[in-house]
């Protein structure tokens, strides 16, 4: 027994906080770009890397490389602002959503909201991490 009781109340109390927030992705000048749009401010990998050191060279997407896993930690530790849960986490968030992210559109760029991060977390959480044990 892992002495948690029900893992899933600890992330969706402290993801449904802000799910109207937005994260924005896009390359200028080739350089992976990301912008916390309610208050127009850049992520970057600072803070994640003090956790896990997977990309000092800094964000990538759309595949499931070390860019991609420090950007997931990024985004889950700035959502959550929960060290614990953005360590649990990001693994896995990096291969359901920041793996398949995609600059496509007339704006080049991918938009990845609170609710979708809340939704996500959800759903990894709700997946067996291992089998039972009888």
């Amino acid at each position: 027994m892992s002495g948690i009781s029900d893992p899933r109340s600890h992330v969706q109390s402290r993801t449904s906080a802000d799910p109207d927030v937005i994260y924005v992705g896009y390359r200028r000048r080739g350089r992976a770009i990301v912008e916390k749009q309610s208050d127009q401010e850049q992520l970057t990998p600072e803070r994640s890397l003090e956790l896990a050191n997977h990309s000092p060279s800094g964000f990538e997407w759309g595949y499931g490389g070390s860019g991609p896993a420090q950007l997931a930690l990024a985004l889950l530790l700035d959502y959550t602002d929960d060290e614990e849960v953005a360590l649990g986490e990001y693994k896995a968030f990096k291969t359901e959503v920041v793996s398949q992210l995609e600059c496509t559109g007339p704006d080049g760029c991918w938009r990845l909201t609170g609710r979708e991060i809340d939704a996500a977390l959800r759903e990894i959480v709700d997946d067996p991490v291992a089998p039972s044990v009888n």
